[in-house]
């Protein structure tokens, strides 16, 4: 798989299990990417509650599969290039521990590493209604160089499609990496 494009995809425990399956679906049909996928414990409960998935299922979806405590794993090094890392959906656990640096597993340390490497980093924050903490924890992140993209739905598009909604939010954090989104959402235009 040597000259592909990777990408980091982890999947935490904040509802939204729908957006890390669905990012891991387009990029299956994008052959010169290569997905690099970790999944935290309270994702998978997520994942099996929302979508009657496995681990397996999911990994099926992602050309290479981490253990969320292997911290040995090749993401663990700034050496291993990749284009960046999206964490979709993520959590506030999950969030305080990049922008605290706290690499206790497999998934901040990832974040941790795009961050000093100065890739690109995106956090698709699932909670509502928000405190101070979560507040300053996404302005810390946006300090050090990352993207936290709350996947909020589009309505211009006059969809009532929830799979339309998730399309838009994944094509555009995809996007933001350069992979081909023809055809999974029509980007504002103006009037």
């Amino acid at each position: 798989m040597s000259g592909k494009k990777r990408l980091i995809i982890a999947v935490t425990g904040a509802t939204g299990a729908i957006y890390g399956v669905r990012m891991l679906q387009v990029l299956q049909m994008q052959p010169e990417w290569e997905t690099h996928l970790v999944i935290s414990s309270a994702g998978l409960v997520n994942l099996k509650h929302e979508l009657d998935m496995t681990r397996d299922d999911l990994s099926a979806l992602a050309d290479v599969t981490h253990g969320i405590h292997d911290i040995a794993a090749t993401i663990a090094s700034g050496g291993f290039k990749t284009e960046g890392m999206i964490i979709a959906p993520c959590s506030m656990k999950t969030m305080a521990a990049i922008a605290h640096g706290f690499g206790d597993n497999l998934i901040s340390r990832g974040a941790d590493v795009v961050l000093k490497e100065r890739r690109r980093l995106v956090v698709m924050p699932r909670e509502t209604p928000l405190h101070l903490v979560h507040i300053r924890n996404m302005g810390i992140i946006t300090e050090m160089g990352g993207i936290v993209f709350p996947p909020m739905p589009a309505f211009y598009n006059k969809t009532d499609s929830l799979i339309a909604m998730v399309n838009e939010t994944v094509g555009r954090v995809l996007d933001l990496f350069g992979v081909d989104v023809t055809g999974l959402y029509t980007p504002w235009e103006g009037l």
